[in-house]
Formats: structure tokens, C-alpha cells, sequence
């Protein structure tokens, strides 16, 4: 998993926007680990939006009364086999609820490319990776060392406090992830070279 927060940078000419992106896997005992900061680009990066946050800001359009069997028609969308089958379940949706709520399917197609690479995987993979709350809660604890700096005189002093943070911020991810190991299981059916089975635990 990716996160990018942008500095402001100073390093002897007007202050420029650079951004810093935070590498965060899961080790094979299941716990989040910080892999590295670094003021790059990953062009083959796959983007994904959270689907609990898309799902709580869906609902954020409904009547209160409404939630509930809308909140259960897009479970059928993010819970479907396949991107075709969660696209036929989205204009189904539109059907039915575009009278009372356009907005949400709105929402829904707008950030499609988004929301559907999580489906390419099998149901334990999804699991582990529908939601990303890992990466928010450490973007939440970067944005406040940042916003109180302000400035970084060059790039090497943003990234010694940003490491800073994510040490302390790691000391809190005493449990392992949820669901993982169905989810490594199927890791090491699908990526066998990349799972070495004797440092399983």
C-alpha cells in the first residue's frame, strides 16, 4: 500500500510542493510493517479506493429511512464476482434508485477505474484490501506533524521528521491484519515464487 503526502518544500529557491510516499506492506505473520519514505513516482502503482469510505459517502445522499436496503443493493456492486458483474449490479442500482438518490450512482461511476481493482482478485484477497484504514490512520498522523512544521528547508529534513512519525505511529500495529491467512493462502496459490513457504509462521 501507497500513501503520498506533499510538503512544502523550501531548499534555497521559492517554496516548492514535493510529495513523499509511504510504502506499507503486511509481513507474513500478518502485521503492518513501514517498507520506506521516498520522493519518487510509481507509475505502475495500483490505485484503489477505500470502499468503505465510498460506501459512507454514498450514504451520506440517502434518507435515513432508505440506508438500509440501499446500503444492501451496493454490497451487491463491491460484492460481485467480477467487474462486468458489479457494473451490470451498478446500472441495476441506477434503476432502482436513481428517482430518489441520482447522486449515488453518480458518485459510483465517476470513480469506477478506482473502486474495481480489487475485484480483478479472489474473495480472501478482497478482504484484506477492500479497506484502507491502514493508510489513512498513518495519513492522518503524517498530516499533523506537517501541517505544524509548515515548511522543510530541503527534502532531507522532511524526510528524517516524516520517519520520526511513521516510528512512533508503527509502535501502535501490535495486531495482525484481519482475515490474513486465508488471505496469505491464496497469496501463495497465485504467487508461489514470491511466498517462501519455509518463513511462513
Amino acid at each position: 500500500m501507497l500513501c503520498a503526502r506533499s510538503i512544502k518544500v523550501r531548499d534555497g529557491a521559492p517554496i516548492q510542493n514535493k510529495a513523499i510516499h509511504v510504502a506499507i506492506a503486511v509481513n507474513l505473520a500478518g502485521h503492518k510493517e513501514v517498507l520506506g519514505l521516498w520522493a519518487a513516482v510509481y507509475p505502475k502503482a495500483e490505485v484503489q479506493t477505500c470502499i468503505v469510505h465510498m460506501a459512507r459517502a454514498s450514504l451520506s445522499y440517502v434518507n435515513w429511512k432508505q440506508r438500509k436496503k440501499v446500503g444492501a443493493d451496493l454490497r451487491k456492486i463491491y460484492q460481485a464476482a467480477t467487474a462486468d458483474d458489479a457494473s451490470e449490479q451498478l446500472d441495476v442500482f441506477a434503476q432502482n434508485w436513481d428517482a430518489e438518490c441520482p447522486v449515488v450512482s453518480q458518485i459510483w461511476r465517476r470513480h469506477w477505474d478506482r473502486i474495481t481493482p480489487f475485484l480483478a482478485y479472489p474473495a480472501d484477497i478482497r478482504k484484506v484490501i477492500y479497506t484502507t484504514n491502514a493508510v489513512e490512520s498513518l495519513n492522518m498522523s503524517l498530516r499533523k506533524i506537517i501541517k505544524m512544521r509548515g515548511s522543510f528547508s530541503n527534502e532531507e529534513a522532511a524526510l528524517k521528521l516524516l520517519y520520526l512519525a511513521l516510528r512512533n505511529a508503527s509502535k501502535k500495529w501490535t495486531m495482525p491484519v484481519q482475515n490474513w491467512t486465508a488471505a496469505l493462502n491464496r497469496f501463495s496459490i497465485l504467487w508461489p515464487d514470491r511466498m517462501p513457504a519455509a518463513e511462513r509462521v
